[in-house]
């Protein structure tokens, strides 16, 4: 019912192979090693695993940041009462310049109020002064006048 498998034959393939050129070995100039002996003897520590193991070595003192200046602490005090300070010359910088502005407002409508009464005084005089200077013109007396049609009978 199902069919035989069969294997392909197996193909070969062509297969190059590289080998490694060796390099020559690298000379090197060895400085002489001069020992340097530490200033004192460090000292040796023991330290015994969990396990039962013993490790012993130098011990390697961990490096120490500079210290750090101190600075003078400020009370909270003193910072309060400077920003009060500061505080208190803003508002009376503000309120000498809003009575300055107040001041210079109140002069202001004060010429507007004097020019409106020139102009309104002089206007007033050019009125008066022209209708006394012409004598030649018509007068017309309003009580005894009649209206009719848009015209005045007397």
């Amino acid at each position: 019912m199902y069919p035989d498998h069969t294997h392909p034959a197996p193909v070969q393939r062509a297969v190059e192979v590289h080998q490694p050129t060796p390099l020559p070995p690298a000379v090197t100039v060895s400085a002489p090693v001069v020992p340097v002996q530490p200033g004192s003897v460090p000292a040796v520590a023991s330290v015994v695993l969990p396990d039962g193991r013993v490790v012993t070595g130098y011990a390697i003192e961990p490096a120490r940041p500079e210290p750090v200046a101190v600075k003078p602490a400020v009370s909270r005090t003193a910072v309060n009462v400077a920003l009060g300070g500061v505080g208190f010359l803003a508002v009376c910088g503000g309120l000498i310049l809003l009575t300055s502005f107040i001041a210079a407002l109140t002069a202001f409508i004060t010429q507007l109020i004097i020019l409106a009464a020139v102009i309104f005084g002089g206007w007033i005089a050019v009125q008066i002064f022209s209708a006394s200077g012409h004598q030649g013109g018509t007068t017309v007396n309003i009580r005894k006048a009649v209206i009719k049609r848009n015209h005045f009978h007397g």
